[in-house]
């Protein structure tokens, strides 16, 4: 391909891209409605951004609710990751508190829908994706609002925001993980996604994947493991993983350095102090344990809609939906129609992001749908890219099903009380008797 017809497929992807930003932005925008017009009640962000605005991690002021803040000592303090905080510290300095977290999460969340179909367009270009542009708007589409993304991206408060932020990073993660091209860049968004989520620390197979097929092409993931283990060892190996490694260890250093300054343990991110109900039991069990795995498990693939006698005549438990329900066309991903080398890195990195929230005390609760999905849903889409089976009558109807079952929470979601169980135990799982 020369330079310039290179330049105009460029081109043409991002203008597509700007659309798609525009577009989505748009529809979360319509659908938050009223929710733009002022901040949230859970701007944990802001509170923490405030702190770091004036050169302390602890709270300035005391919290505005009981709703996941962490008390240690008499001191209050913002237990979530502070990346998303760090990228609100430049509203604050203007509006100070007053600083709207609402109108910012959803003017960010458009960013990974146009980073997805660029995403796309790069398998596209490189030949590991044999669809056409228009597959890949399709497969845009079904991201943007045929996922629980759509119900996140128009909430606004502490925990959707950092699924907002999260997805974007992913994007970018993912981008630069291709082939391995720009490690630094790969391990800066693992970081700052580590930083807002948690488990995205371990999506880091992806690029060890890339690192591996590109530098040591004889010793990609299809070989023995003396020779994975063996190529892991080249200068050219080395040195990628290094470089991808060096943000990440910096991110980890950071979050130890204020787990440290606050709590007195570099190990402890403060959520063991928050104030909430269920306190007991991460006394009992502590915040990841083998206990909390069948409900997770429960909650990621078996939880349906409850039907009712009484109108609305269905109800969603406070644990949410199951994934194949709320995204009826991820089942093809079991199937796919040819193989390729992306297909085990991409497994196992939605296994590395899954396997921390499946053993975490909390289940993503209230939800519409299992929101931890979130940490791993690109690499689904990414998966039906590659995976060659045709985007036909019937795949489209699914994603116009999981569309409009998305857009239902999105609209009802914290609005349409009459639709949600109303339980606020976390013991009820399944409908009642």
């Amino acid at each position: 391909m020369t330079p310039r017809v290179s330049w105009l497929v460029r081109s043409r992807v991002f203008k597509i891209a700007v659309v798609v930003y525009l577009v989505t932005t748009a529809a979360y925008a319509g659908v938050a409605g009223r929710r733009l017009l002022r901040h949230s009640s859970d701007n944990h962000f802001v509170y923490l951004a405030d702190s770091l605005v004036h050169g302390q991690l602890e709270m300035r002021q005391g919290p505005p609710s009981r709703n996941d803040w962490a008390h240690y000592r008499g001191r209050w303090f913002v237990s979530f990751p502070p990346f998303p905080a760090l990228l609100m510290v430049p509203g604050v300095l203007v509006w100070g508190m007053a600083f709207n977290d609402r109108l910012f999460s959803v003017l960010l969340a458009g960013l990974a829908p146009a980073l997805t179909f660029v995403l796309l367009s790069r398998l596209r270009a490189s030949g590991r994706s044999d669809r056409s542009e228009r597959d890949d708007l399709v497969l845009t589409a079904l991201f943007s609002f045929g996922t629980v993304y759509f119900f996140c991206a128009v909430q606004g408060t502490v925990w959707f925001t950092a699924h907002v932020v999260a997805a974007a990073l992913l994007c970018i993660y993912a981008l630069a993980s291709l082939d391995a091209r720009r490690p630094l860049l790969a391990g800066a968004a693992l970081a700052a996604g580590f930083l807002t989520r948690t488990p995205l620390l371990f999506a880091f197979p992806l690029f060890v994947a890339e690192a591996l097929r590109t530098h040591a092409p004889d010793a990609g993931l299809a070989r023995g493991w003396r020779q994975k283990l063996a190529a892991l060892g080249r200068p050219r190996v080395v040195r990628a993983l290094a470089t991808f490694a060096l943000p990440m260890v910096a991110a980890l250093g950071i979050a130890m350095a204020m787990n440290a300054a606050r709590f007195g343990d570099p190990f402890e991110f403060g959520h063991r102090y928050l104030d909430i109900k269920w306190k007991a039991r991460i006394e009992t069990w502590g915040l990841f344990n083998y206990h909390y795995l069948a409900r997770n498990l429960a909650c990621a693939l078996v939880l349906l809609p409850w039907l009712t006698r009484a109108a609305p005549f269905i109800k969603i438990g406070g644990h949410g939906l199951a994934i194949w329900f709320t995204t009826p066309p991820l089942v093809a991903t079991l199937w796919p129609a040819r193989r390729s080398d992306l297909q085990l890195p991409l497994w196992l990195t939605i296994a590395g992001a899954a396997i921390p929230s499946l053993l975490y005390q909390n289940s993503g609760w209230l939800q519409f749908g299992y929101r931890f999905s979130l940490d791993y849903m690109l690499f689904f889409i990414l998966l039906l890219a590659i995976g060659g089976r045709r985007l036909g009558r019937g795949f489209l109807l699914l994603v116009a099903l999981s569309i409009a079952i998305n857009l239902f929470g999105a609209i009802t979601f914290d609005r349409a009380t009459s639709f949600y169980d109303q339980d606020l135990s976390q013991r009820r799982l399944l409908q009642p008797d």
